[in-house]
């Protein structure tokens, strides 16, 4: 390999870039017209645009992403995680086009990448497992048939998905059809596939998973353990290596059951395996991640081993540098920084970044997508920059952590910052009365108070002008941000659709509590609808937000289905009637 076209963005397209500038390769990276001032794009040897603002239209885009590999003259693409980097069939149209595939072979994400089949797999090599559907549910009723044999709650989970989108948990039956097609539509925006199964959901578990790495030489080593159960919303926050409070037991039973899965599937490259543990020490098997995990941080502060360029080393063929699991070299913390309002409930909040100020000393390390001035777009995941914290034990890591807490500073947005700061003296966290963290902890024992976040002024991503220029004879496609052409600077950009109004009068206005997408009215104009009830669903950030009503009354909508609206503009006014 010599060149390697990056198929992501963000933290973890920076990350990409770095580590081919460390293994002696070109890169090139890709960017949607919102992501044209993105730090990955100045960071690469090459960068090309993929025109347009919607996933589906960039980095979802695969007839785009080889178009643009040929034009660069890469010979091999790197997928980084989300998007299409467990979709087997841009693994096969990488490798149709010539160009080498940094992943798994398709087989193995077929059939990993596939939640149902990955059950199956599990279940023949003996790994622990709740109940679940044997295959894929085609509607809601079917769900709600499971749940009556089997018990709530339930998981409705994306059949070809992973980091916790389109996956929904009914704890009630009246509430499964809502959920059903809600997964269902998440599922299609995250990762063009809707299918989803149902499996049991143990209550109040742990989150615990083995990172693997396989090559082409029979080599199969798991390289321990990272326990991530804080999360919210099934979106990981906080996670560390190795996982704590675990016994001999319970360890080697995860490692060995991440091995004989990986081995059955004949699996190529890095890799995780993921369980829950119940609180009564019940293990089950998850899923299978076919691609680097955010969280890869960690196990590489733990292990001294750098997971991308093994990465790279397997792709060309090359064993892996190490045959058994290494004892593990202290602890570490990886903190996620979303652009989120943690006093709002985790609320998106796409804006552009007026200070970013990291911590340093020792212990240290930071992998960000974004620096001072950076925009963060409402089409895209949250995660502007990950803070990871090493210690040679976990309570040096854990005070090193809340020092590097302390002195961070991002203005501009809001952040989940506050959380972190909060989370890393919580005693439930600590440990210091026991690790009582779990999946849903954060919705039912976190009771911190968080102050809201001030409202960050409307998202400016820049709208491009397009035109062709001619040059030697050839063709070229010319963009420019339409904030030149007006005075403005390159971040200026078309304004959102709806306009904040003055509403502090107005007690029948219902505001956007995002900026993002009106995906879908879920009740009529002349309806007549209860406080509190879900009456539309926004989309931002990947993540969908239910708008409910805010007092009873007659619904008057007033934005249209597929609109772009910005936080706090009137979507609808409720009237007594």
């Amino acid at each position: 390999m010599k060149k390697v076209l990056i198929a992501n963005r963000g933290e973890i397209a920076v990350r990409i870039i770095r580590a081919c500038r460390d293994y002696g390769l070109q890169s090139v990276a890709v960017y949607a017209d919102s992501d044209s001032q993105a730090l990955h794009v100045s960071l690469a040897d090459e960068a090309w645009v993929l025109p347009g603002q919607r996933p589906d239209e960039t980095y979802l885009n695969i007839e785009r992403l080889i178009a643009v590999a040929q034009r660069s003259g890469a010979d091999a693409v790197h997928p980084g995680y989300g998007f299409l980097s467990e979709r087997a069939e841009f693994a096969r149209a990488v490798q149709d086009a010539g160009l080498v595939w940094i992943g798994p072979d398709p087989a193995s994400i077929d059939m990993l990448g596939d939640k149902v089949k990955a059950r199956q797999l599990a279940h023949r090599v003996g790994a622990p497992l709740v109940a679940g559907t044997t295959d894929p549910v085609g509607s809601a009723d079917e769900v709600v048939a499971f749940a009556r044999e089997y018990g709530l709650p339930i998981a409705i989970k994306a059949a070809y998905g992973g980091g916790g989108r389109g996956m929904k948990v009914a704890w009630r039956l009246d509430e499964v059809a809502e959920l059903y097609d809600s997964a269902v539509r998440e599922a299609i925006t995250a990762f063009g596939r809707g299918e989803c199964f149902v499996e049991q959901f143990l209550d109040k578990p742990r989150h615990i998973e083995a990172q693997v790495l396989a090559d082409r030489h029979g080599n199969v080593v798991v390289l321990g353990t990272r326990d991530c159960s804080l999360q919210r919303r099934n979106q990981k926050l906080v996670e560390e290596a190795p996982a704590p409070f675990l016994n001999g037991s319970l360890r080697e039973q995860i490692e060995l059951a991440a091995r004989n899965i990986c081995a059955a599937a004949g699996y190529i490259g890095a890799g995780t395996v993921e369980f829950l543990l119940s609180r009564d020490g019940r293990l089950s098997f998850l899923e299978v991640n076919t691609r680097l995990q955010v969280e890869h941080t960690v196990t590489e502060e733990t292990t001294g081993i750098d997971l991308v360029l093994e990465q790279f080393r397997i792709a060309e063929g090359h064993a892996l540098t190490l045959s058994a699991m290494p004892e593990p070299l202290g602890h570490a913390f990886e903190f996620r920084l979303n652009a989120e309002d943690a006093g709002r409930g985790f609320l998106p909040t796409p804006g552009t970044v007026t200070r970013f100020d990291p911590p340093a000393g020792p212990g240290i390390r930071l992998d960000s997508g974004v620096k001072s001035g950076s925009t963060i777009p409402g089409a895209f995941d949250s995660l502007m920059a990950k803070l990871i914290v090493s210690g040679p034990t976990r309570a040096i890591a854990l005070a090193r952590a809340r020092r590097a807490l302390a002195e961070f500073s991002i203005d501009g947005v809001a952040s989940v910052l506050p959380f972190h700061q909060a989370v890393v003296d919580h005693p439930d966290f600590t440990g210091a009365e026991g690790f009582k963290v779990h999946t849903r902890w954060i919705e039912t024992d976190f009771a911190a108070d968080i102050a809201i976040a001030p409202r960050p002024l409307p998202g400016s991503e820049p709208e491009m002008v397009r035109t062709f220029i001619e040059l030697d004879g050839r063709r070229h496609q010319l963009g420019i941000p339409a904030g030149l052409l007006s005075g403005g600077d390159l971040r200026s950009g078309a304004a959102i659709s709806a306009a904040v109004t003055d509403v502090a009068t107005d007690t029948h206005a219902c505001l956007a509590p995002i900026s993002g997408l009106l995906q879908c009215w879920q009740r009529q104009a002349g309806e007549q609808v209860q406080e509190g009830e879900v009456i539309a669903v926004m989309e931002a950030m990947k993540m969908e937000t239910s708008v409910t009503a805010h007092r009873s009354g007659k619904l008057e909508p007033l934005a249209a289905q597929g609109e772009m609206v910005q936080a706090g503009a009137v979507l609808a006014r409720i009237t007594a009637g």
